[in-house]
């Protein structure tokens, strides 16, 4: 049985407008400093490239610094405003896969393993298909009827109510990221006018790396492993502009630095999810979410200059 029309659905996303701040996030003291840093950066890049029609709706940052990881401190520019994520979303089905192995919802494999590794390392798209399929037991396929669809739905929403459960808001983590399509059951979900996507803010995107970051996302064990997947190597040099360690944030690191991200990026986005360790002992989470000036690749080393310039004088 099929319902083959995209009416307005009753399942769209749960978790988007949740009351709630992120869990750990009311542990994150607001620093006036820190403010002061975010928006030299926030600066720096709109002046920069304002001329190319960059202005301040495109442009999200947030960061965290856990220089003391016991006293971590926030700053942000627009960080509460909700935005495409794409590809940084693959973060959320990290955390949400460790959780449902932790508590036995999903059992350790090599395919489960492979899957998270190519998700996370190489942002494959098929291997997120797979993963997210794992954590909600729905899977593509032909319209349904409605009250098979609320059932699909409800399930396809696990990732969301776990998040909304910790406290996070404004954000939707149920959508599989597509180069093309979806067609079907994807299609019907994501609402007639898509109105169902992905969505992140960098606040809730910095406080779950800062989790990860720090050990408590799911359990410390379990926390090293996403932050191994996300180790990049920024030295050298890369043809690919996409490339993940080369790209991003990382073409703003100079020797002696290290970097983690997971970035995200389509014809209209550019992002980039970084914790990054300098040498003289500071350590922080930078989010940097671009939109409408995809093709522009030095916005967010832009962003990651001037906040480095900045936690290195604090």
């Amino acid at each position: 049985m099929v319902c083959c029309t995209l009416s307005a659905a009753p399942w769209t996303a749960r978790g988007q407008e949740s009351e709630k701040r992120a869990g750990a996030g009311g542990a994150q003291v607001e620093s006036e400093g820190l403010q002061k840093v975010v928006d030299a950066a926030a600066r720096a890049a709109l002046e920069r490239f304002g001329g190319k029609g960059f202005k301040e709706q495109n442009l999200a940052i947030t960061l965290v610094d856990l220089s003391d990881p016991q006293k971590p401190m926030r700053a942000s520019f627009r960080g509460e405003e909700p935005i495409y994520p794409a590809s940084v979303v693959k973060l959320f089905y990290l955390a949400a896969a460790h959780r449902w192995l932790e508590e036995g919802k999903l059992k350790e494999s090599e395919e489960l393993s492979r899957g998270l590794r190519d998700m996370i390392v190489e942002s494959s798209n098929d291997a997120t298909h797979y993963v997210l399929d794992a954590l909600t037991g729905t899977s593509n396929g032909a319209e349904l009827a409605e009250g098979e669809m609320k059932e699909w739905a409800h399930k396809r929403n696990a990732v969301n109510r776990y998040f909304e459960g910790l406290g996070y808001w404004k954000i939707n983590v149920n959508q599989k990221p597509w180069c093309e399509g979806p067609y079907g059951r994807e299609r019907v979900f994501l609402g007639p006018k898509f109105e169902n996507r992905n969505k992140l803010t960098t606040d809730a995107t910095a406080q779950l790396l800062a989790e990860i970051a720090t050990g408590r996302a799911v359990t410390p064990a379990r926390s090293v492993k996403m932050l191994e997947l996300m180790k990049r190597d920024f030295g050298g040099k890369s043809e690919d502009p996409d490339d993940q360690a080369h790209g991003f944030t990382g073409l703003a690191l100079a020797e002696g630095m290290r970097y983690w991200s997971k970035a995200g990026w389509t014809s209209t986005t550019r992002h980039d999810a970084a914790y990054i360790e300098l040498p003289g002992g500071q350590r922080f989470v930078l989010i940097t979410f671009t939109t409408d000036h995809a093709k522009e690749r030095e916005i967010i080393p832009t962003v990651a200059r001037a906040v480095i310039a900045g936690m290195q004088r604090r």
